[in-house]
């Protein structure tokens, strides 16, 4: 649906170039991995708290996934606008979460957050002018 029903779509003008989307996605999982990597490392001294922030990071990746196929997969941006709140606060709780353990992780999650941020703007957008 990327090379097909995507290019078809009506967007609004501050929709970035296609070719942005492949470096921004992967500086955030990088960072997303390393702020991961960072809470992981502290499990040793504080299981519980360490524990309840994987499971909201765990969460939150399964929720950026199951965006992916409702936008593209079932071609449905309302349902994707509906899913992505939902992610959204995941991501804000996981950035809390991550912040009590080790500041650089939640620090690592703001640019994820801003960035979902306008793709939630951009997926209204797209809903409202393809409906």
């Amino acid at each position: 649906a990327i090379t097909t029903w995507y290019p078809t779509l009506t967007k609004p003008s501050f929709n970035p170039p296609n070719w942005i989307f492949a470096p921004v996605w992967s500086m955030l999982y990088i960072m997303m991995g390393i702020a991961a990597g960072l809470v992981w490392d502290r499990i040793d001294f504080e299981k519980e708290i360490v524990k309840k922030a994987l499971l909201f990071f765990a969460i939150q990746l399964a929720l950026n996934a199951l965006w992916s196929y409702l936008f593209f997969g079932l071609k449905n941006p309302m349902l994707a606008g509906l899913e992505i709140i939902i992610l959204w606060l995941m991501i804000y709780e996981t950035y809390i979460q991550f912040a009590k353990i080790n500041k650089i992780s939640g620090y690592l999650f703001i640019p994820y957050l801003l960035w979902v941020s306008f793709a939630t703007v951009l997926n209204g957008s797209i809903w409202w002018l393809n409906r």
